[in-house]
């Protein structure tokens, strides 16, 4: 059986402590994730770089809204993936689409050429594809190691049918890694119905806000990755197995 891997979405360096701490096998870095994600600062990278030995992983998203993007959108995008190569980050997560919504394979190909030999995931995206037995198709073509995907639902566990279908699809040429809603309760279901070894979740809580001297619109509600349910979700994620590999390959 292949070892089930677990990654974690963190939206900051104090996330992403906690996910190693809790034993993800590897992060997905990210900023503004209320936003759906966008590309994290060259500090935040610096540093989660400095303090992690699992593998880091960089969102590479300039903006929220829609997955279309000018020229200009991805030059700054390309430009975010050769530092994250630079910086010596283990892989990028990226994806875009045309305006029919499909992947835009000449913009995947420019980012790709980017990132030289680092290992690429095609982020949600894929969700909003209208044809995703196509996309994973060239997506499979571009390259990529890995499609993060909800089955095309609000969350994985809605979607597991479609997952299911996408793994059998994609027959090993490339991992199907399902996301969002992938909870404690969650995970084990989702594995055992869909056939996927990757899994990606947040395993976030609300920090308890602390009173300011004046309330403003800046106070909006914190969420940080807790290690305790990284924890839970690694436990559950390999109690079949009967042991957790705390670093597996990637």
């Amino acid at each position: 059986m292949r070892t089930r891997v677990l990654e974690i979405c963190a939206g900051s360096v104090q996330s992403a402590g906690a996910a190693q701490a809790g034993g993800a096998h590897r992060i997905e870095l990210c900023q503004n994730l209320e936003q759906g994600g966008t590309t994290p600062s060259f500090g935040t990278i610096q540093r989660v770089l400095e303090l992690l030995a699992i593998p880091v992983f960089v969102l590479i998203r300039p903006r929220p809204g829609n997955f279309h993007y000018d020229a200009e959108e991805l030059s700054i995008m390309e430009a975010d993936v050769r530092q994250c190569r630079a910086l010596g980050c283990a892989g990028v997560v990226l994806g875009a689409l045309n305006q029919a919504g499909r992947v835009d394979v000449a913009a995947c190909e420019q980012l790709m050429a980017a990132a030289g030999p680092l290992q690429v995931t095609f982020h949600r995206a894929f969700d909003a594809c209208v044809d995703q037995s196509q996309a994973l198709e060239e997506i499979i073509s571009l390259g990529c190691q890995r499609i993060l995907t909800s089955g095309g639902q609000p969350t994985a566990p809605l979607g597991q049918q479609q997952l299911a279908a996408l793994v059998r699809q994609a027959a090993g040429r490339i991992s199907i890694m399902p996301g969002s809603g992938v909870t404690p309760a969650t995970i084990q279901e989702v594995a055992a119905t869909t056939g996927a070894h990757e899994f990606h979740a947040s395993a976030k809580t609300q920090l308890a806000s602390v009173p300011a001297a004046k309330a403003t619109e800046f106070d909006t509600p914190r969420w940080e990755t807790a290690a305790a349910i990284v924890q839970e979700l690694v436990a559950r994620l390999n109690t079949r197995q009967g042991s957790v590999s705390l670093v597996p390959p990637l």
